[in-house]
């Protein structure tokens, strides 16, 4: 899509900004992967690749949730140049590494939709970085993309700073899902990135709500924890 203005407007990479590429091979070598053992389920690093105690304690309404890569390095300055910078043609760029792990997956996916933007947001940005990375998944795999499968139904305050709780209050019924559009459809949701699995929760209990059959979770990156489940743990700094 990007090529014919790429050959007259040469790109810089949104890693490390060297010249003649969105998404260099340095930047792509240096990613750092997601451990093996992970909970089955929200996807999040754990010793032993055992159900997390989160999940245990609150199954969540997605099936699984998966992240690409780990949000540090060149990725996370790719991530930021995407969302605040205008770089909307890096969204295909970058998505190439959702549509390779899929790929691995196999999920039975019958359509595509991304995490909605509030209004503020969208006004302000003027488009949804998570819809640049979920349009490329749905091409690849020829199914439904589905930006309006998803609303949010009211403004919420910025997860940056916010403890587990407080995230898991701050979106909690946040979400509307269109029936019409996901009834009895395996769905998978979009988002650059996660870190407590909050916001991708809440969209998974919107969707299940309106009739999908099976919802499943996919980001571009994951900010690592520790220990999430803490309510008093703040994620200064941490999208």
């Amino acid at each position: 899509m990007w090529e014919a203005v790429d050959w007259v407007y040469p790109p810089y990479c949104g890693g490390c900004n060297q010249f003649g590429e969105r998404w260099c091979d340095n930047c792509q070598a240096s990613i750092e992967t997601l451990p093996a053992e992970i909970c089955p389920v929200c996807g999040n690093p754990n010793p032993g690749g055992r159900l997390c105690g989160r999940c245990l304690s609150e199954p969540p309404a997605f099936t699984q949730l998966r992240s690409a890569v780990v949000f540090n390095g060149p990725i996370r300055k790719a991530i930021h140049r995407l969302k605040y910078d205008r770089d909307i043609g890096l969204g295909e760029a970058l998505a190439k590494q959702i549509i390779d792990l899929v790929a691995i997956l196999d999920w039975p996916l019958d359509c595509v939709t991304s995490v909605p933007l509030s209004n503020a947001h969208l006004t302000e940005r003027g488009y949804n970085q998570s819809n640049l990375l979920a349009r490329p998944l749905a091409l690849v795999r020829q199914i439904p993309f589905l930006p309006q499968a998803l609303k949010r139904t009211r403004e919420t305050r910025t997860q940056v700073g916010l403890s587990a709780k407080e995230r898991d209050i701050n979106v909690r019924d946040a979400f509307w899902a269109n029936a019409n559009l996901i009834r009895n459809k395996t769905v998978v949701v979009i988002d650059d990135v996660t870190t407590t699995g909050s916001t991708l929760r809440a969209c998974a209990s919107a969707l299940h709500a309106a009739g999908a059959l099976s919802v499943y979770g996919l980001t571009l990156a994951r900010a690592v924890l520790q220990d999430f489940s803490s309510d008093s743990a703040s994620f200064a700094g941490i999208v």
